[in-house]
C-alpha cells in the first residue's frame, strides 16, 4: 500500500458500500468478541431503506487508499460518533486519526464542546488514543448475544 488517501464526504450512493466496510471489519478484523457474538452485531452487510435513513441524517467521512474503500467514520448531529469501521487491511495504517480528524473539525465548525461514542472492545484503545476518556463500561445485548463495550466522551476546545 502506498500513502495515496483520500477522505471524503459520503454520498447516499456511498451507503451500501459503508454496510460492506461495518460488516468487513466485524467479522475479518482481530476482536475480543466471538464469532457468536459478532454474528449478532453484523449479520449480513447493513443496506436497504432502514439502514439509508440513519446515515441520511449523520456526516460520514469515507477514507479512500489507493482507490480502494478503507474505512468510515459518522457524526450523528450534535455529538454522537455513530460508526467507526476500517477494514482488516488498512488498520495501524493512521486511517482512523484522519477520519476522526475530520469528524472533530465538522463538531468544532457546529460549535460542540464535546463529543461522545460507544466504543466497541476494539475500537475503544484508538478512541482513548484521540483523547477520550471512558465514562462507563456497558454490556449490551444484541440478537441475544452480551456484548461489552465502552461508553466515551471527549471535551472539545477551539
Amino acid at each position: 500500500m502506498s500513502d495515496t488517501v483520500m477522505i471524503r464526504r459520503a454520498a447516499p450512493a456511498d451507503f451500501a458500500l459503508l454496510g460492506e466496510i461495518m460488516f468487513d471489519a466485524v467479522h475479518n478484523a482481530p476482536s475480543r468478541y466471538t464469532p457468536q457474538q459478532r454474528q449478532a452485531w453484523v449479520p449480513e452487510p447493513r443496506r436497504g431503506e432502514d439502514w439509508n435513513t440513519r446515515l441520511a441524517g449523520q456526516v460520514i467521512f469515507i477514507a479512500e487508499q489507493d482507490g480502494h474503500a478503507a474505512g468510515f467514520m459518522s457524526l450523528a448531529p450534535p455529538e454522537y460518533v455513530d460508526f467507526a469501521y476500517i477494514r482488516p487491511g488498512f488498520q495501524g495504517s493512521g486511517l482512523f486519526r484522519r477520519l476522526y480528524a475530520a469528524i472533530e473539525e465538522v463538531a468544532l465548525e457546529t460549535g460542540q464542546t464535546r463529543l461522545i461514542v460507544h466504543a466497541s472492545l476494539m475500537a475503544q484503545p484508538a478512541f482513548s488514543a484521540m483523547g477520550f476518556a471512558i465514562t462507563q463500561r456497558e454490556t449490551v445485548e444484541v440478537r441475544g448475544e452480551q456484548l461489552d463495550r465502552f461508553a466515551m466522551e471527549k471535551r472539545l476546545s477551539s
